[in-house]
């Protein structure tokens, strides 16, 4: 892989398009379980939803294993960052 392009607007605007794929699953299904979690919590709260302990202790882990894959996807969108990069040195 070569450089990226990052003299021009079209060079930036696909190595930004390129780095946002990096990682994308890991982020939108860290988005989810966070969403869904935090959703059931708060449901379960204000809305009436069964507050059974083992749920929502269930719930609180999909909060923590979605905050996780977020930021595992960062973490990979970020060393691949790097390492495009340093392949000019």
């Amino acid at each position: 892989m070569s450089l990226p392009d990052l003299d021009t607007e079209e060079g930036r605007a696909a190595y930004r398009k390129e780095l946002m794929a990096v990682g994308r699953p890991y982020r939108l299904g860290g988005l989810a379980l966070v969403v869904a979690g935090a959703g059931y919590v708060l449901g379960s709260r204000y809305a009436g939803l069964p507050a059974d302990e083992t749920l929502t202790l269930v719930a609180f882990g999909a909060v923590a294993a979605g905050w996780a894959l977020f930021l595992a996807g960062r973490f990979l969108r970020t060393r691949h960052h790097k390492r495009r990069l340093a392949e000019g040195l």
